[in-house]
């Protein structure tokens, strides 16, 4: 039975078209993998399923009694709000019926005998209703769930506005799988979640009975949990069965019979016009000619589509800086309450480290205090001489109302226009795209841009955190090329070990010297 049905769906930003004609049908029990590009709007095909956002054209229609779950890559949660507060509002509906049937009992005072039958009746109801949902188990619900995420450690009592990302991102997974839903729709679920997160997720999504739609660009992971591929390329949309590498298989055998018989019928018209171009003005074979007009004017051509532009990423090596690049004195970091113990290490120069840990233990707090963008608890860190860094934040707020161009020319105002649409579009960008505003590209488009930034400047060594997050397969290729002939030192932080074990000559475990309760 279908649970979603997409047909002929449209959709585009300005004279962007984003896809043409989709159709998409979701059955029960079926595992999908929505993979594309970044750009080719596999989040907008999400926001137009759950409502969010109103096609150009088409329709969507849910069966009936449907309840699907989305966690959203660009979620916000409300300051004031605490962790328990956002886990319990997964409860709000059965929260909403104990309230009605509180109001009953207080009406079945003063009712008369009929209404008294009517309202008895509904009160049973809510009451099997919330015994169906296991409504008086909510706290150890909400406990268990937290407890496998490793959120109680972080006190379920806590702001949700003074956490990481990656512990954002499991508290909207943990409110999500306490909604129970129908379906899950999943937009990068693994971003900003360390390994031991990933494989528990991996795990509740090979034993998930329901329905579930997955945007990631995590190949290993969708290789273990999806049995389907949709791809999305080109404003169109193909279904594939089996998992990403059977895909592949498929695309590339799909791709070359398409360029092959492209070939062939470029020959054919070739030869056509040029029959027609040769006889058409002699008597004895005009019809000839004629029919041979007829048969290129009927013949439905085949069109390859225009190559996506793959990125490129060459970091500029600067001067070279002194032997010693970072020293910390019995640094202690954290936000009014300490985070590590006192740390006291050396990074020199050749150096390329994996920051490793799990969420919340303080590895971009640790690179902030570095840095010295954020002050420390106490002791001190010694910055090198002639250091020139390259710094990739994980998350930048704001809505950014400039254009890619704009962005670019604000880091670099000696380029002309030709060099910043030059340096924008070896990052990977289209045309439409560096004429757009930042704030309206996808997460992986956004990345690129700040990327574009640190490959136009001199570095001799880069601070990168997360920076695979939201990158599309192409671009994390790319970037793990560019760091690998990287001259320049290099400390990363990075949830995904097939990324980093090619690319670092050290790995440093944080969770060696937190202070936390791990």
């Amino acid at each position: 039975m279908s649970i979603l049905n997409v047909e002929h769906l449209s959709h585009g930003f300005g004279d962007r078209a984003i896809f043409t004609d989709v159709s998409f049908r979701l059955l029960k029990g079926e595992h999908i993998g929505l993979i594309g590009a970044n750009g080719e709007g596999k989040s907008t095909f999400m926001n137009i399923v759950t409502g969010k956002l109103m096609p150009d054209e088409g329709k969507v229609e849910w069966a009936k009694n449907v309840r699907a779950g989305y966690l959203d890559q660009h979620a916000v949660l409300e300051k004031g709000m605490t962790i328990r507060d956002v886990l319990k509002s997964a409860f709000d509906p059965l929260l909403q019926k104990e309230q009605r049937m509180n109001e009953i009992c207080d009406m079945l005072g003063s009712a008369d005998p009929e209404e008294m039958d009517a309202l008895m009746e509904e009160l049973g109801n809510i009451q099997d209703e919330l015994t169906l949902h296991d409504f008086y188990v909510i706290d150890a619900r909400v406990e268990e769930v937290a407890r496998a995420l490793g959120l109680l450690d972080l006190g379920l009592e806590r702001d949700v506005t003074d956490l990481s990302g990656g512990q954002r991102t499991k508290i909207l997974l943990a409110k999500l799988l306490l909604e129970k839903p129908d379906i899950l729709l999943l937009d990068e679920p693994t971003n900003y979640l360390d390994e031991e997160h990933i494989a528990w997720l991996k795990r509740y999504l090979l034993e998930y009975e329901n329905a579930f739609i997955l945007i990631s660009h995590d190949i290993p992971f969708l290789n273990e949990v999806v049995n389907l591929i949709y791809h999305m390329e080109n404003q169109e949309l193909n279904r594939y069965v089996g998992d990403y590498d059977h895909f592949q298989e498929v695309y590339a055998v799909k791709k070359a019979q398409l360029e092959a018989a492209y070939r062939r019928q470029q020959q054919e018209i070739s030869e056509l016009k040029d029959f027609v171009a040769r006889n058409k003005a002699r008597v004895s074979t005009r019809n000839m000619a004629m029919s041979r007009q007829k048969k290129l004017d009927k013949m439905d051509v085949i069109e390859l589509a225009a190559e996506k532009p793959k990125p490129e990423f060459n970091f500029r090596y600067g001067r070279t800086p002194g032997k010693m690049l970072f020293e910390t004195h019995n640094l202690v970091i954290g936000y009014g309450e300490p985070l590590s113990k006192p740390l006291n290490f050396y990074m020199e120069r050749g150096q390329k480290i994996a920051l490793v840990g799990t969420n919340g233990i303080g590895k971009t707090t640790l690179l902030k205090s570095m840095l010295g963008l954020i002050p420390s608890l106490s002791g001190s860190c010694d910055q090198g001489e002639n250091l020139q860094i390259g710094y990739f934040e994980q998350e930048v707020k704001g809505d950014n109302k400039n254009t890619c161009i704009e962005e670019l020319w604000q880091e670099f105002p000696s380029y002309s226009q030709y060099e910043i649409r030059s340096a924008l579009a070896k990052c990977g960008l289209t045309t439409k795209h560096i004429e757009s505003q930042v704030r309206v590209l996808s997460g992986g488009e956004q990345a690129k841009v700040r990327l574009c930034k640190l490959v136009n400047r001199d570095t001799n060594i880069l601070v990168l955190d997360e920076p695979t997050n939201h990158l599309d397969v192409d671009a994390k290729d790319e970037l793990k090329k560019a760091l690998r002939e990287y001259r320049g030192s290099l400390l990363l932080i990075c949830h995904e070990p097939e990324f980093y074990q090619d690319v670092v000559n050290q790995v440093w475990d944080m969770s060696k010297w937190t202070t936390k309760v791990l």
